[in-house]
């Protein structure tokens, strides 16, 4: 079995993000005290864009919300469980979805907008998501839940959950994701949901019973 990387140990050459050390942000006060800068609480986390992981470019141009979105909605591939750890599977496992989603799917790109690999590994799905995300006042359009796609980041989780749990550097990033998702784009903790709140569907498994879990670990991250 491969050992996990850290992903400091990522090249910043190969990443369009880095773990920024303590960002500051310019917030309106609302009084006669005007702007002043804070501190974020949430790093920004390592995230492979698209040219990263080698993603096939869209079959036709993805549509930009002009809003942001007001929830995430959280799954999993339901693809087998690999014990392969290593950046190089998870790279391929962004492109296994890509191309399941373009080629049997129909889709014009991968659905999801960020994918964790069972070794944490953060990239991003469908194009333009990640700079949306770095922006905060947009989102992409997906195609990860019925209804939802103009509205909720998605973020597919690598493996399947029916009756195990993910291992615990899948978890620990989910919660990374999830809490400097929801400072970018102002959305509350309990607006994180599974795929089986909207869709009839199994997904995310056993992750839809622990999101009580992740809301207070997400809401924990923001202070």
């Amino acid at each position: 079995m491969s050992v996990p990387l850290s992903r400091r140990s990522v090249l910043r050459g190969a990443v369009l993000l880095g773990a920024a050390a303590g960002g500051t942000a310019l917030t309106q006060l609302g009084d006669d005290r005007g702007a002043r800068a804070v501190t974020t609480p949430v790093d920004q986390p390592v995230i492979a864009n698209c040219a990263t992981w080698s993603a096939r470019p869209p079959s036709s141009a993805v549509t930009v919300v002009q809003n942001r979105p007001n929830k995430i909605i959280v799954h999993h591939t339901a693809f087998p469980n690999s014990t392969d750890y290593s950046l190089a599977h998870a790279y391929q496992n962004s492109r296994d979805i890509q191309n399941l989603h373009m080629d049997t799917n129909g889709w014009l790109d991968s659905g999801q907008h960020f994918t964790n690999s069972r070794a944490g590994y953060l990239t991003e799905g469908r194009h333009g998501s990640l700079y949306a995300l770095l922006h905060g006042q947009t989102m992409v359009q997906g195609a990860h839940c019925v209804g939802q796609n103009s509205q909720a980041i998605g973020i597919e989780n690598e493996g399947i959950y029916l009756d195990v749990q993910p291992p615990q550097a899948l978890w620990d990033s989910l919660v990374l994701f999830c809490a400097f998702t929801c400072q970018q784009y102002a959305i509350a903790p309990t607006e994180i949901y599974g795929h089986k709140d909207f869709n009839s569907t199994q997904c995310p498994g056993l992750l839809h019973g622990r999101l009580p879990e992740l809301r207070s670990a997400v809401a924990a991250r923001l202070g």
